[in-house]
């Protein structure tokens, strides 16, 4: 019997022992695939595998109990890690108390949604193909989905290089002849009469409206390109009409600059509507505009992102979570934002230094929130309509799509409560 005993007590202390490291995946220069990391991470959540964000500490790092599981899945996407003993766990627990670190608990993984029309437009959305590449599923939704209430059954929604003011994104000067385009008009108006709208424009309204209540009532939303302005556009220009015959048929209201109501938004205020339809742009919120020519060139276009207290303020600072703090500039139909239209209660996250462009903001709006990062695609200066997906396995290191998918594990996290 009591050999029987020792060999048990053998087994669980060999099993004991197996589990007592753990892995550091490290995410400063010496990762050499930043974006797959993410996806391990939110592989390890799936499987109920607690994941530690050290906010902070070599480029927020994360650190997760030894198990074979993980470091398969580790070794198969070629993402660098590091077994550690507890003892230096410990020192690293005492660095980030020592330092501007943190520790964020990483518990659930969220279920992401992507808003994206039926058919698939002329031009490729970065988010996805952050989420492909670095093995996240998501689901793909679109009006039908949103008008009725599907939303709640997602934590995160990215919003994309979408219109809703009912304007096609504006691109009717060069495009309206296209058979993409046309096709385009054709499925949005059969969407509005399928849910009992007489125009695109008040269609799209009611789904702007549906997704400021989703985040009301507890949403994440993730917003780049043409969608984080189009969006607040929409719900100022609520109780008016903005858009112009060529879109809906009937002529705007020639009073609606005094019945637009800023109450409304989420992130802007102040705005000046561009109505004109030969202008690709829709408002002044864009900086630089979508119309202007383009003055300053990849080489000499970059945003720096702003450091916060890890300790105190630990939304931001885990939306910021980089291998570098100045990151190379990119162009959309919305690159960046006006400082002077963001409402004061909104925090500014990133800026091109000695301009009025502000990048990457966040905002919270009832029991959820919002982030807003201007330009298309992180690798791909100025994207044209048309022009092929960016092939993510060239990029695996990128600083820019590396804010994308900070944006996917924050959902996931749960706020360390500090002692007074």
């Amino acid at each position: 019997m009591k050999r029987w005993l020792m060999i048990i007590f053998s087994l669980l202390l060999s099993c004991t022992a197996s589990y007592s490291n753990s892995i550091l995946i490290p995410m400063d220069l010496r990762q050499s695939d930043h974006l797959k990391a993410y996806g391990v991470a939110y592989w390890a959540l799936e499987n109920s595998i607690n994941v530690e964000w050290l906010l902070n500490y070599r480029g927020g790092s994360f650190l997760l109990d030894q198990h074979p599981g993980v470091e398969k899945v580790l070794n198969v996407r070629g993402v660098d890690y590091i077994v550690i003993s507890n003892s230096e766990v410990a020192e690293i627990y005492g660095a980030i108390e020592q330092n501007n670190m943190e520790i964020v608990l990483l518990e659930k993984a969220p279920d992401v949604a992507i808003y994206q029309p039926e058919k698939e437009n002329k031009w490729d959305d970065a988010v996805a193909l952050a989420l492909d590449y670095a093995e996240i599923p998501h689901t793909k939704l679109w009006d039908a989905e949103v008008l009725t209430d599907q939303l709640d059954e997602y934590d995160w929604l990215h919003l994309h290089h979408e219109d809703f003011t009912g304007q096609y994104g504006k691109f009717y000067r060069s495009f309206h002849n296209a058979a993409w385009y046309q096709e385009n008009v054709k499925i949005n108006e059969r969407i509005a009469r399928k849910f009992g709208f007489d125009k695109v424009s008040k269609e799209k309204l009611a789904v702007a409206i549906k997704i400021k209540d989703y985040v009301l009532s507890g949403g994440f939303l993730f917003a780049m390109c043409s969608a984080t302005d189009a969006l607040d556009i929409a719900l100022a220009a609520m109780n008016t009409d903005i858009v112009d015959a060529v879109y809906d048929y009937d002529t705007l209201d020639p009073e609606y600059r005094s019945k637009l109501d800023f109450s409304n938004t989420m992130a802007f205020e102040n705005f000046e509507i561009i109505t004109d339809p030969m202008v690709y742009e829709y408002s002044d919120i864009d900086i630089p505009p979508s119309n202007a020519p383009v003055l300053r060139g990849a080489d000499a276009d970059y945003f720096t992102l702003f450091e916060f207290s890890a300790k105190y303020d630990q939304v931001p600072t885990m939306l910021t979570q980089n291998h570098v703090s100045v990151i190379k500039g990119f162009m959309g139909q919305t690159t960046g934002f006006k400082r002077d239209k963001i409402k004061r209660t909104v925090t500014i996250m990133a800026e091109a230094e000695g301009t009025e462009q502000v990048k990457y903001i966040h905002g919270n709006l009832g029991r959820g929130t919002f982030t807003f990062l201007g330009g298309h695609d992180p690798e791909d200066y100025q994207h044209f309509v048309g022009d092929p997906p960016t092939q993510l396995s060239l990029h695996k290191n990128s600083p820019g799509y590396r804010l994308i998918l900070n944006n996917i594990l924050f959902p996931a996290a749960k706020k360390k409560l500090r002692k007074t």
